[in-house]
């Protein structure tokens, strides 16, 4: 064996052994409530069987990751900690931006992930955000300005965040949305037609909500997702003909999977 691949075999060994630590300390950190000590440093060395370097390796990843902070001096030590969300949506928010990503995109995936927050949200048990969100379909029809509909949008989804519990879709929505605004858009639903069709839309998704009715707010998200796209076609110039019908499907009752040229 050359020197080439002795050196490379160590690194790769070491860097195994720097993994294998910083997951054991996720998990130590996880276990106890943020702001709770792990350990000194040789505390932690000990506990987990390898050396101080190696430790002090592992705690600079979990620093980037937002799960420890070192505090030096007495009393001082290795303490749990939780990833800060708001900071996080702006790192990913900023990273997309110097990607130089299509805004539109982002609006694809906000309906996206609509198509997955609204069936879970209708199978909640959360009397509470059922009543919350009783109360924000009354909303509805008093919205005019884009500005209006932005901020029912929050409130939409604050509440259903709340209705459901997946952290990732949360995440990758607020991200989305986010980017969305730093950057937006001339508005899709625009005009009296435009108003009629996002009312229709709300009114439609969270009745289906409130029903509990998973596979019809299923069949909405996915409804208002192919018209949403038509009309951003049309926008942007690539469908040359008038959106006849397209916030007219069949009912939900008797046909719940769109067609390929719905979606």
């Amino acid at each position: 064996m050359s020197v080439g691949k002795k050196d490379l075999s160590r690194s790769l060994q070491t860097h195994h052994l720097v993994s294998a630590t910083a997951e054991k300390m996720r998990k130590l950190i996880l276990a106890l409530p943020p702001g709770a000590m792990i350990g000194s440093l040789p505390e932690v060395a000990k506990e987990l069987e390898v050396g101080t370097v190696t430790v002090q390796q592992a705690a600079r990843v979990l620093e980037h990751e937002g799960l420890l902070t070192v505090r030096r001096g007495p009393g001082g030590g290795y303490f749990g900690k939780r990833p800060d969300s708001l900071a996080l949506e702006r790192a990913l928010a900023s990273y997309l931006r110097s990607r130089r990503a299509d805004n539109y995109e982002a609006l694809e995936m906000m309906t996206l992930l609509d198509c997955e927050l609204m069936p879970a949200a209708a199978q909640s048990k959360d009397a509470q955000q059922f009543n919350e969100l009783r109360g924000l379909k009354a909303q509805v029809d008093s919205c005019v300005t884009g500005d209006e509909r932005m901020a029912f949008e929050d409130v939409l989804h604050t509440i259903l965040f709340k209705m459901v519990d997946r952290p990732l879709i949360e995440l990758l929505a607020q991200v989305s949305m986010r980017f969305y605004r730093s950057r937006p858009i001339p508005p899709i639903f625009d005009g009296e037609d435009g108003i009629r069709a996002w009312r229709q839309w709300r009114h439609q998704i969270i009745d289906a909500v409130l029903a509990c009715d998973p596979q019809r707010a299923r069949f909405e998200a996915q409804r208002h997702r192919g018209n949403l796209l038509r009309r951003l076609a049309l926008s942007q110039g690539v469908i040359e003909r008038e959106i006849n019908g397209a916030d007219d499907l069949e009912d939900p009752s008797s046909q719940l999977t769109l067609r390929p040229e719905q979606m």
